[in-house]
């Protein structure tokens, strides 16, 4: 009746359209946040229709609900739980017998389920033709085409999920056939046993039995709370096993498997007619090359080095137009504040400082725009295909391509999702080790600093030196996995499966949003934590004051300078002579003893440890250090400029200070986030001092070796 609350599962296999949907159905009322005791996702959002107030809860993409995984087990943890009044699963058309495989599983357990038969389009293009009535009354189940990218069958789907949860109030189990031996251990199972003595009570006992006999790792845990049923049921199961694999040289969870597949391969031959002639698809015929293992990494190198010359070309021309206004906006500031510590902050804190981060916006926004096509158009899964065969010689898995990717393997991404999407892998230590090197990818904050140096040293090759960086950064996170693997984190690496979604032709929508999205991120993060931590490293570049004798003895030479070009430079030496003096100059001078084999500054060691917090303020700290001094913004060269003419600054300076910055640790962000999926603080101090290490040793070879070979 109207004014009651109706609740929604969204569930679905990856790639069936579940996201689009969920945008489709609650727009821009959505909420996020994490399941109770876990780091898996949880979204929801409201929606009105004819006085229901409809919650939609989007529960994380599985292909079932046997709890391997940690989405699927708190998916299947919300059902039982929280029992929302209806499920609807996003199926993709196009992939329907697979697809069917997880709507069986809800129909076991026993929920009210919704088909949503999604990219019907896709499928009619294939030449797959669905009878939805006819697929309806062989489930026993509603189901709605729909295009949800499109919004099409989305208010239909809607109106009959609400009143399926009015007309289905009870839960009723689908009871499947899984063969004699299957049938006669479930019945003697659900005879010891009344579903009432489990927490999650009460449940369906024929559905309790089925995971114990699919050795379900959570349903055991649960049922050995009740000592009296273990007893009964464990030796049931046990010889089911040996005799299956006696007969059948299988297990029950095959058996099971088997005879589910056999019941939707029969509803699929009655409910769907695919007209064309068994023969490749297109997308079929594309991964024939772009997956091939000769011609598919060749693919890659290409698809990546055409994406590194397109941001440089593309982004030149509105760099020059940011750094052209900031300098613009120094000259303002110049003209019409008065001489004094705020002049300072707001010139070399503020306007060389985030400026010169800001300025880089235009670079990222290009990045993520080309990224976003990758990723609409269904490559990316391809590239975690490809780079499977690889990884697994270094002891990672499959799973750990895609969060290599989010955190920068393409550059431009972030470490911070990065290690959450280690959550899919179900290899602890393969987990692990990908968390710990994920920061090694050229994340979002480290592209400034390339592109500040590639600028300065190597404007002429600016594709190719950043291409070289990708490979270079992907070759140390797999050294450091290897050492990880072979030593604090020995053992066998889980098999790797993954689904391979179709070609998509993206949607200019869509990729303009995906990059305003991350850009605006990126903006955000430049105007709150990099203009604090800018302000911060400001003031500690600028106090102590020098002393009144030494700054009296710099303001005379400033008066007796004989032209205005000396009277700059003793002014811009007066203010680097403060820099020295400074609480973050004496910390960069401390460390100079350590860092001068590499090649570095005292200058450069101030914005490092600025960059332990965010690797964007190397590059505002920079900006404030060698601009402190400088009076006048009409003169006063870009930091690019002013690197090429520092003396200690060459091609191979800067190439070693890249690979430092690439390596040494992770952002605080980072490492929080590494506490919160470990659990432990342990994890994040090893991998600040694992990755500093490896990058100090690493910076040190390619420095000292380019001096040897004459680079320097």
């Amino acid at each position: 009746m109207p004014g009651e609350k109706v609740t929604i599962a969204l569930a679905g296999n990856p790639n069936s359209g579940k996201t689009s949907m969920f945008n489709a159905l609650t727009g821009a009322r959505q909420h996020v946040g994490n399941y109770p005791g876990v780091t898996v996702e949880k979204k929801w959002g409201h929606v009105s229709l004819n006085g229901h107030e409809v919650e939609v809860v989007d529960l994380p993409g599985t292909y079932s609900l046997t709890a391997y995984s940690m989405e699927e087990l708190v998916a299947r943890d919300y059902l039982i739980k929280s029992k929302p009044d209806v499920v609807v699963d996003v199926v993709d058309a196009a992939n329907l017998e697979r697809n069917l495989y997880l709507a069986v599983q809800f129909m076991e357990l026993g929920v009210p389920v919704v088909i949503a038969l999604n990219m019907v389009d896709v499928a009619e293009n294939r030449g797959i033709h669905i009878d939805t009535d006819k697929l309806s009354r062989l489930l026993g189940v509603p189901v709605v085409p729909t295009v949800a990218r499109k919004g099409r069958g989305v208010k239909q789907l809607l109106g009959e999920a609400v009143e399926t949860a009015h007309r289905q109030k009870k839960w009723r189990s689908l009871e499947l056939s899984y063969g004699p031996d299957v049938d006669k251990a479930l019945l003697e199972l659900t005879a010891k046993f009344n579903g009432n003595s489990l927490a999650w009570s009460p449940l369906q006992a024929r559905w309790v039995a089925l995971k114990l006999l699919e050795n379900d790792a959570e349903v055991q845990k649960q049922v050995a709370q009740d000592p009296g049923l273990v007893q009964h049921m464990e030796p049931l199961r046990q010889k089911l096993s040996d005799h299956l694999k006696l007969t059948m040289d299988d297990d029950p969870e095959g058996v099971i498997a088997d005879y589910r597949y056999g019941f939707i391969g029969g509803i699929y031959r009655q409910a769907v007619q695919e007209t064309r002639a068994q023969r490749m698809e297109l997308s079929d015929k594309i991964d024939k090359v772009l997956t091939n293992r000769l011609l598919g990494p060749l693919a890659l190198l290409a698809v990546l080095y055409g994406i590194y010359q397109f941001v440089f070309w593309a982004s030149e021309i509105p760099v020059g137009w940011l750094e052209e206004m900031f300098g613009w906006l120094g000259g303002l500031a110049e003209a019409g504040i008065p001489e004094g510590f705020v002049k300072s902050l707001v010139i070399s804190g503020i306007i060389d400082g985030v400026g010169g981060v800001l300025g880089f916006v235009p670079l990222i926004m290009f990045m993520f725009f080309a990224i976003a096509i990758l990723e609409d158009s269904g490559y990316l899964a391809r590239v975690a295909y490809l780079l499977d065969r690889i990884l697994r010689h270094f002891g990672l898995h499959g799973n750990s391509v895609m969060a290599m990717i989010v955190s920068g393997g393409i550059s431009g991404g972030c470490a911070v999702p990065g290690v959450m999407a280690a959550r899919t892998l179900r290899d602890p230590k393969a987990r692990l080790a990908t968390i710990l090197t994920v920061p090694m990818m050229n994340c979002g904050a480290k592209l400034p600093v390339y592109a500040l140096l590639i600028g300065a040293f190597f404007a002429a090759s600016q594709a190719q030196m950043l291409f070289a960086l990708t490979l270079i950064s992907w070759g140390m996170a797999l050294f450091a996995a290897r050492i990880l693997r072979w030593t604090v984190l020995k053992g066998e690496t889980a098999p790797f499966v993954m689904e391979l979604p179709p070609y998509r032709l993206p949607t200019l929508r869509g990729l303009l949003i995906h990059t305003w999205e991350r850009t605006w991120q990126y903006i955000k993060k430049a105007g709150t934590v990099i203009l604090g931590i800018s302000i911060l490293m400001w003031a500690l570049m600028s106090f102590p004051a020098l002393p009144r004798d030494q700054a009296a003895a710099w303001d005379a030479k400033v008066e007796a300078a004989a032209t205005e070009e000396v009277r700059r430079e003793i002014e811009y030496q007066k203010g680097q002579d403060q820099l020295a003096y400074s609480v973050a100059g004496r910390m960069g001078r401390a460390l100079h003893y350590l860092t001068e084999p590499l090649g570095f500054d005292w200058r450069t060691n101030v914005a490092l440890v600025g960059g332990f917090a965010a690797k964007e303020v190397i590059v505002s700290t920079m900006g404030v250090a060698y601009s402190l001094g400088e009076v006048d913004p009409e003169h006063a060269a870009s930091l690019s400029q002013r690197l090429t003419r520092e003396p200690g600054w060459s091609p191979l300076s800067a190439f070693t200070l890249m690979i430092f910055v690439m390596i040494y640790a992770p952002c605080m962000a980072t490492l929080v986030m590494i506490r919160r999926e470990t659990g432990t603080w342990g994890w994040p101090l090893f991998s600040l001092a694992y990755n500093t290490i490896i990058a100090y040793f690493l910076a040190l070879a390619v420095f000292q070796g380019g001096r040897l070979l004459g680079l320097g």
